[in-house]
């Protein structure tokens, strides 16, 4: 069994393979999401740019994706979060990972990924990075010439701030 390169685990034949060949149609969001990632592994451009919304498709970069493609090594998708995207749905959004290397450095994507649905298929919209959460501090910062909140009489940069 060669296992599908979506990190579904299950056989290629029976998860996107059908996808890509044409023989059925993906369902969800989720489901299309898959099987661009396996394209892009497998450097099916056609796939990707038959799945892709026409109406953002002029935006993309066709040969550019290929290149990305055929200089990627790719080494498994994680799918983070899916909000809709289901058999009833209209939309559906995917923030997934993928993990990768190129010229020699192992290196992630991770991207939230907006799916319509139109006339019964699934099309990849838009993709963004997901916003960064601001950390808000609950106490005030220690500078490293104050003395450590610990109460050892050391100054935090000799103390608990070693580590920091």
């Amino acid at each position: 069994m060669q296992e599908c390169p979506c990190c579904s685990e299950r056989a290629f034949e029976d998860c996107c393979e059908p996808y890509l060949s044409g023989r059925k149609i993906p369902e969800t969001a989720e489901q299309m999401m898959r099987a661009r990632y396996t394209a892009y592994t497998l450097v099916d451009m056609d796939f990707i740019e038959k799945t892709h919304d026409p109406k953002t498709l002029k935006k993309t970069d066709m040969a550019d994706n290929r290149k990305w493609a055929e200089s990627t090594k790719w080494l498994g998708l994680e799918i983070l979060n899916t909000e809709q995207g289901q058999i009833e749905d209209e939309v559906g959004q995917i923030e997934f990972k993928a993990k990768f290397t190129s010229q020699g450095k192992e290196d992630f994507h991770h991207e939230v990924s907006l799916f319509t649905k139109k006339q019964g298929s699934w099309y990849f919209t838009d993709g963004k990075s997901p916003r960064q959460q601001t950390v808000v501090r609950e106490t005030p910062k220690i500078r490293r010439n104050e003395p450590c909140p610990c109460g050892s009489g050391k100054k935090y940069k000799k103390c608990c701030g070693m580590n920091s």
